[in-house]
């Protein structure tokens, strides 16, 4: 797979998701299931301009590599999603990949996306 560009620093924000907004800190619990349901390395959810969400986990074929955030997108465009509100990652890794990172600003330039560790605890908050 190739590199993924540089993505902006996560800033700072509350370490317990439960200091997120309520709907945000939905989203953590979604993308903690997903990653835990099958074992991934990543899970991720988003909710889009309705309020629906969608949650998935990473996906590594031979044919085929998805991060749980590109997924996730793809899910709300498959159903119809133009804009997306907010996004949360739930990784091993300390930052947000590029990939993920492209495909919610594909759809919205200005939502959250809150990067948590796999024990729920947000690491920080992309907004660029």
């Amino acid at each position: 797979m190739p590199e993924s560009p540089a993505v902006p620093a996560a800033r700072p924000t509350p370490s317990d998701p439960g200091e997120l907004n309520a709907e945000d800190g939905k989203l953590v619990v979604l993308a903690r299931g997903a990653r835990g349901r099958v074992g991934a390395v990543e899970g991720a959810a988003v909710r889009d301009q309705d309020g629906r969400t969608y949650a998935a986990a990473s996906v590594a074929l031979p044919s085929l590599t998805l991060t749980a955030l590109q997924l996730a997108v793809a899910s709300a465009v498959a159903a119809g999603a133009s804009r997306l509100e907010a996004a949360v990652v739930v990784t091993e890794a300390s930052t947000l990949d590029g990939a993920g990172h492209a495909a919610v600003r594909d759809l919205s330039a200005d939502a959250p996306i809150h990067v948590a560790a796999p024990d729920g605890t947000v690491l920080g908050t992309v907004v660029e």
